[in-house]
């Protein structure tokens, strides 16, 4: 079956290009650490078999760790509503639909492909949202299913980190390890600047990917609805309503950003953002509402 969600060929070279920048600087990285290290095997096979089972089992962890449950029709019959309606519009499978019991207004679709993807709202998210704002919601989230986001994201943060847990070894073996001749200091040393490096560079590129993959999404996702002030309203409701979230709770989620349909925490600068800025957002969405024939919808949900 093929999804009415259309690919998008943008989305597609800049993923592209990603996996090809980070192939060169896998392979630059690899070289480095094979002339400084002469093996790396063993921390590259324990670290690719922790990607493979994330990859794998990537709708298992995040609904375990944002205490996620798969509901029944008949346990949310609104929700199961909603997603049965857009399915049927998208010419999608049907993932199957959870609830997160969290008082922060949010969602995000996991899995690894169509047919083993988990859609999850939170429980302040569907207090907060009314039927039309919801669909903006769920409809970006299967946008993020129809591309096959969350395997690209899981592939192309191998490298990122590989790196970063060579970095975090190094630095550790420097500074509580026996001491070192001044070669081995200076090859510890080369290690973590080369791991640094690639770990920034890695970084960058993915938060960068992450960003247009979210613009994406509110793009295809209004699209299949018809209404994107409704999302753009639903958008508004979630950022407003987590501002009175303590700063605490926010934390406890903050490593999961790159899931959900809007950040959690405080605003980053841009370069390191895991989303576009709201107001980039809801201009985007504003200017398609034009395009698609005016706003069928004012962001207050009324006709």
């Amino acid at each position: 079956m093929r999804s009415r969600i259309r690919p998008d060929r943008q989305l597609t070279v800049r993923m592209g290009a990603t996996m090809f920048l980070l192939g060169l600087l896998y392979v630059a990285f690899a070289a480095a650490l094979v002339v400084l290290l002469r093996s790396v095997v063993l921390i590259v096979v324990i670290v690719a078999g922790l990607m493979v089972a994330q990859y794998w089992f990537s709708d298992r962890i995040a609904l375990a760790a944002l205490r996620g449950r798969v509901v029944t029709p008949e346990q949310e019959p609104r929700l199961h509503a909603v997603v049965d309606r857009l399915c049927a519009l998208a010419d999608l499978p049907k993932p199957r639909v959870a609830v997160a019991e969290l008082d922060l207004p949010n969602a995000f679709a996991t899995g690894r492909n169509a047919e083993h993807a988990v859609v999850c709202v939170t429980r302040r998210t569907l207090d907060l949202l009314d039927d039309r704002e919801l669909e903006g919601v769920l409809a970006h989230e299967l946008a993020h299913v129809a591309h096959r986001d969350v395997a690209v994201i899981t592939v192309a943060s191998f490298l990122g980190v590989v790196a970063g847990l060579l970095m975090r070894t190094t630095v550790f073996s420097q500074a509580f390890g026996r001491r070192r001749d001044q070669g081995t200091a200076a090859v510890l040393a080369a290690v973590t600047l080369v791991s640094a490096l690639v770990y920034a560079i890695s970084f960058l590129l993915i938060r960068a990917l992450s960003r247009y993959r979210e613009l994406a999404a509110d793009r295809d996702g209004a699209l299949l609805t018809a209404n994107p002030s409704a999302l753009a309203s639903a958008l508004m409701k979630i950022t407003g309503d987590t501002a009175r979230i303590p700063r605490r709770d926010l934390r406890e989620v903050q490593a999961f950003n790159a899931f959900f349909i809007a950040p959690v925490g405080g605003r980053l600068a841009a370069l390191f953002a895991t989303h576009p800025a709201l107001d980039v957002r809801l201009e985007r969405l504003a200017d398609l509402a034009v395009q698609i024939g005016g706003t069928t919808e004012n962001p207050e949900g009324g006709r």
